[in-house]
């Protein structure tokens, strides 16, 4: 297992001071990755329309998806992704940064996103548009110039997993999972705001809440601290790992902290809760 990652790092996760060094780079593409849930009363696209980081360009995790599907989100087709993408004036040789208006949310889907499609040079922005804006960085209303930009794409398969595979992970403890939900929502003591989803979590699974991964300012955890938010559930840092959560947003993040700590054989189960909560054939824990 590699070692830890802590400071800036273009493959992972950047600072609010690195992009503002880099933020006049040529082969630096911003992306404005902000995807609210509706009881939130939010529009991430108005809201990048009004204010976003200077040159960002929007990028619409419910758009940018497979079609094709009844489950929010999923991963684009290959084709689809580069389409977008070249749409928006991003491709090989971009190094690119991911944000969110949330903090640390949405963007660690899109990294996932890329590293799924081969694309290795992006990084979250730590803490996200509310720390670039608490330290008065600039903003601006107009769209950049976009220029199409070729992209070769090498779709990484084992970043991904389906039903099948997690149901098999789950019946076989061959791989660990880990659930990135609130505690009352994997333990199913909450209904799920999904209609037609039971509650629970998938049996053999570990709890990681999400937001443990972060400091109070919103930032992520370094070193010893991001280790024992896995520790402390009881992750095997050394086993290979499948994370889930609602709908495969957060997932992405406990892959990132994961990432951060040298952990690179983990897996998304892009369906997650909202896949298995509704087939009745797949079994359920709670507690």
């Amino acid at each position: 297992m590699p070692a830890a990652i802590t400071g800036d790092d273009p493959k992972t996760l950047v600072s609010t001071d690195w992009l503002a060094a880099h933020l006049n780079d040529p082969d630096l593409r911003i992306l404005d990755a902000s995807y609210y849930l509706a009881a939130m009363g939010r529009d991430a696209k108005a809201e990048y329309d009004a204010a976003h980081i200077p040159g960002a360009r929007f990028f619409d995790i419910d758009e940018v998806a497979d079609a094709r599907s009844d489950l929010p989100h999923m991963a684009a087709p290959v084709e689809k992704f580069m389409s977008r993408m070249r749409g928006i004036g991003v491709g090989d040789g971009h190094q690119v940064v991911v944000y969110d208006g949330m903090g640390l949310f949405s963007a660690a889907r899109v990294w996932w996103n890329f590293r799924l499609m081969g694309k290795t040079d992006i990084a979250v922005l730590d803490g996200g548009l509310p720390k670039w804006l608490a330290e008065g960085r600039p903003t601006e209303d107009m769209p950049p110039i976009l220029r199409d930009r070729h992209m070769t794409v090498q779709r990484q398969a084992h970043l991904v997993k389906d039903v099948t595979q997690v149901a098999s992970a789950s019946k076989l403890g061959d791989w660990q999972i880990i659930d990135a939900r609130s505690p009352d929502r994997f333990r199913g003591e909450v209904p799920e705001a999904r209609p037609g989803l039971r509650a629970g979590h998938i049996p053999g699974s570990k709890n990681v809440h999400y937001a443990t991964l972060f400091k109070a300012d919103g930032t992520m955890k370094q070193g010893a601290a991001l280790r024992d938010a896995f520790t402390d559930q009881g992750v095997d840092l050394q086993k290979r790992t499948i994370t889930t959560c609602g709908s495969g947003v957060t997932a992405a993040i406990l892959m990132l902290g994961l990432a951060r700590l040298g952990q690179d054989d983990v897996s998304l189960y892009d369906g997650s809760w909202t896949e298995w909560g509704q087939f009745d054939q797949l079994k359920v824990a709670k507690g």
